[in-house]
């Protein structure tokens, strides 16, 4: 058999070389820049029959994915249903199962079965997909300064709290939420300006079709105060034409804090929120 001529004149010498390296445990791009074999038709001959080394050789990480799409086809899975159970393309499903036989063909109530099980696995997966997007933004915020909390309350009071108009002069703190967790940071913004608790007034606001009194131990809770000493709560009237979503056991109506002789410190949330406007667009 005639062999490339030139640096490769001498091929079973230079073949012996290669395959040395090899058995030492050289990758082929190793052997390759140590001889100079650049031709990769040549070295394909030369290393014919010769395993690569272990560490060359790289995990398959679909092996664990093709091992279950098996096992679902010997099941009697379909494409279909194999690729909601493991979220791989159909393409790597055949080539991974096609030597496999066909499962029976389905009935109405499966079809009908799969399709339901289907959408409720792409459910699934949007919200573990949502909750880890979440947990991992939650991660990322950390303690707040003390100047990043007078912030975000200033702005929190500007979107929720009560405001001064000038055909109705309100000026006083007032704010209402349902959200615990506007509350809590409301309550933390209020003790870093110094506001003593004695001077905060709560009211729950509800429907009346709710858990009126458990709702107001649900805030008297969240808010450290005696559920006693809450003001009368305000009972929106139910009319049952209209679909309401914000029922069950998590409906808690909403809180409302008011701080008593506020007419100054309202005064400077108005004025630190025309510094916050200012300030985000000088410049």
């Amino acid at each position: 058999m005639t062999h490339a001529i030139g640096k490769y004149a001498d091929f079973e010498g230079l073949r012996e070389q290669v395959i040395a390296l090899r058995r030492e445990g050289l990758s082929r791009r190793q052997i390759r820049d140590r001889l100079k074999v650049f031709n990769n038709d040549i070295l394909d001959r030369m290393l014919k029959g010769q395993p690569a080394p272990e560490w060359t050789k790289r995990p398959r990480a679909k092996d664990d994915l093709r091992d279950r799409a098996r096992e679902l086809r010997l099941q009697g899975m379909t494409y279909d249903r194999i690729q909601m159970e493991l979220g791989c393309s159909k393409s790597s499903i055949s080539l991974w199962v096609r030597d496999l036989p066909k499962p029976a063909p389905r009935t109405k109530e499966e079809a009908s079965a799969i399709a339901k099980r289907g959408w409720e696995i792409v459910l699934q997966r949007r919200e573990e997909k949502r909750q880890e997007v979440k947990r991992s933004a939650r991660g990322e915020i950390g303690p707040l300064t003390e100047r990043e909390l007078f912030l975000l309350g200033v702005g929190l009071y500007w979107a929720e709290g009560t405001k001064d108009k000038p055909h109705a002069r309100r000026e006083r703190v007032a704010f209402v939420n349902s959200d615990p967790g506007m509350i809590q940071i409301f309550l933390a913004w209020l003790a870093l300006m110094g506001i003593a608790t004695d001077r905060l007034r709560f009211h729950v606001m509800i429907h009346e079709s709710a858990d009126v009194a458990g709702a107001e131990r649900y805030w008297a809770d969240l808010t450290g105060a005696d559920v006693s000493t809450f003001g009368k709560t305000t009972l929106k009237k139910h009319n049952p034409r209209t679909n309401r979503k914000n029922i069950g056991e998590r409906y808690r109506g909403c809180l409302v804090i008011h701080v008593q002789q506020s007419a100054d410190l309202y005064r400077r949330i108005e004025g630190w929120w025309c510094g916050i406007v200012d300030g985000s667009t000088d410049g």
